[in-house]
């Protein structure tokens, strides 16, 4: 009997293979079938200190024990609480609010609606949105309006609203990309830009220069537009530091963070908002109290796993991690590059990528397929983005797991190529 699940991003149809995994530990995964499976992805980029780390466990267990979930509507619980102080130590002081949610499309969303709020709330019909080309904020409504347009989102089309796009600044392009950010703020009806910071995921691990995140957040101020970093997946070091703004010297009005909260252990998010943000909704009209919630709303398990890992954020280490991940990625993907002429080899933290030369490279093309076919017979999980290789591993991965993954990109070029 066939499974009765839907899998995401996966057309049954073809009839692939799909693994059944029962544990998991550190950057390895085990199968039902034996397999010992190298994650090169940190399970669609979650993971950062490793899966099962035996602290995040640990937290997860006693808390499971004590309270498994509250509404949180006019209520609280410690592990919340604790959370919410601990990332405002974490990140920038301006950053003084912190918003819970399950997931990154849904801190997206809230960040959205809190960007409207402010303005209505204070009587100003702002309400355009800015993003930037290929940019991608989840699959939720809100965050698909505000992605890159496509097979993915077409048949939704008549749901998604406008917004305005702002050029990516390639290199050798970054002036324009600022100018028609310039001139778009000029129009007087924007409400706020939305971000990636530094690189961009799901359009292709594209990636531009701190000074240029920069220069868009000065445009921003000057135009009097909210600026939202949508941190999900950059955040929690993947770029080499704790958030990708930092490099920049970049403070948003809004920060979104998910994915690597818990160590990617938990479903958790937060939307981080500055005091003016807070303030537009504070009031005795309960008509501006800010309309947002969910079931799990800072699930105290979640809390748990997050205060954990913020302990061993706290503690130091794990960016010495990221430095020397990054660093062996680096020599392992030169020697890739250069063997089978690869394009566009870049890199930003532990994440890293770069593109197979050919013709046919979108998103429906056959080759993503083909290789990520390849990458699964040699037990690794990896899946390229159209024509680009990327990995963005758990910060723990040993010299030998990424042996194995080079040893088998280079195979898979062999054949694909």
């Amino acid at each position: 009997m066939s499974s009765p699940v839907w899998h995401p991003f996966h057309q049954h149809g073809l009839g692939e293979d799909i693994p059944l995994v029962e544990r998991a530990e550190g950057a390895l995964l085990y199968t039902s079938d034996g397999r010992e499976i190298v994650d090169a992805i940190s399970s669609w980029w979650v993971t950062t200190l490793g899966h099962n780390h035996p602290r995040i466990v640990a937290a997860i267990r006693q808390q499971a024990e004590k309270l498994d979930q509250l509404i949180f509507a006019g209520w609280t619980h410690q592990p919340a609480e604790d959370l919410a102080r601990g990332l405002i130590a974490m990140t920038p002081p301006a950053l003084q609010y912190v918003f819970f949610s399950d997931s990154g499309s849904t801190a997206v969303e809230v960040a959205l609606k809190m960007a409207l709020g402010f303005w209505a709330n204070r009587g100003e019909s702002r309400h355009r949105i800015l993003v930037l080309e290929h940019s991608y904020h989840g699959d939720t409504i809100g965050a698909m309006s505000i992605g890159e347009r496509g097979v993915y989102n077409r048949a939704y089309s008549p749901l998604l609203f406008d917004v305005g796009t702002i050029p990516f600044p390639h290199k050798g392009a970054e002036q324009a990309s600022l100018d028609a950010l310039n001139s778009a703020c000029s129009a007087g009806d924007i409400a706020a830009f939305i971000v990636e910071p530094l690189v961009l995921g799901a359009g292709g691990m594209l990636v531009y220069p701190a000074h240029v995140l920069a220069e868009m957040r000065a445009i921003c101020a000057a135009h009097d537009v909210l600026f939202i970093a949508d941190e999900v997946m950059t955040g929690w070091g993947r770029t080499g530091t704790l958030l990708a703004c930092e490099q920049a010297g970049v403070v948003p009005d809004i920060l979104c963070l998910a994915k690597g909260i818990t160590g990617g252990s938990m479903p958790l998010a937060v939307t981080m908002a500055s005091a003016p943000i807070y303030d537009a909704h504070y009031s005795t009209d309960r008509s501006k109290l800010f309309f947002h919630s969910s079931s799990y709303t800072a699930n105290p398990i979640a809390c748990a796993a997050a205060n954990a890992n913020l302990a061993i954020w706290q503690e130091g280490g794990v960016l010495e991690q990221v430095t020397s991940l990054a660093a062996r990625e680096a020599d392992g993907f030169a020697h890739l590059a250069a063997k089978h002429s690869l394009a566009n080899l870049r890199q930003c933290g532990s994440i890293i990528a770069m593109d197979v030369d050919v013709t046919d490279a979108g998103y429906l093309s056959d080759l993503a397929p083909r290789m990520k076919a390849g990458f699964l017979q040699r037990d690794i999980l990896l899946r390229p983005l159209g024509n680009t290789i990327y990995l963005m591993p758990p910060y723990c991965m040993t010299q030998d797991q990424l042996d194995r993954i080079l040893t088998a990109i280079d195979e898979v070029l062999t054949e694909v190529l």
